[in-house]
């Protein structure tokens, strides 16, 4: 196998990779200060699909080192998927982009 075929593929979003494990989504890469956690909490029915209803949105420290209640730098719920992944990388780059 090439080294390109033994890579993972992940989704982009803005430049950032978009990691799903279960409910629960990661933007941003764990190489970085930061990452957004997103977490789906309820779910609605829109005609035959199941999508996010409301979801959390925390930006956290990636440091293995720290606690996890020590990690959580900024936290919200927003209604929608994409309203929570707006605010999450506006957060982000903010935070990647401070001195």
């Amino acid at each position: 196998m090439s080294e390109k075929s033994k890579e993972k593929q992940y989704l982009y979003y803005k430049g950032k990779p978009l990691v799903r494990c279960g409910d629960t989504i990661y933007y941003g890469s764990m190489a970085d200060k930061y990452v957004i956690e997103l977490k789906v909490l309820t779910t609605k029915k829109v005609k035959d699909l199941e999508v996010a209803d409301k979801v959390q949105i925390q930006l956290k420290y990636t440091d293995p080192d720290l606690r996890t209640r020590d990690k959580v730098v900024k936290q919200s719920e927003r209604r929608g998927l994409y309203n929570a992944m707006d605010i999450g990388s506006i957060w982000l780059e903010r935070a990647l982009n401070e001195k």
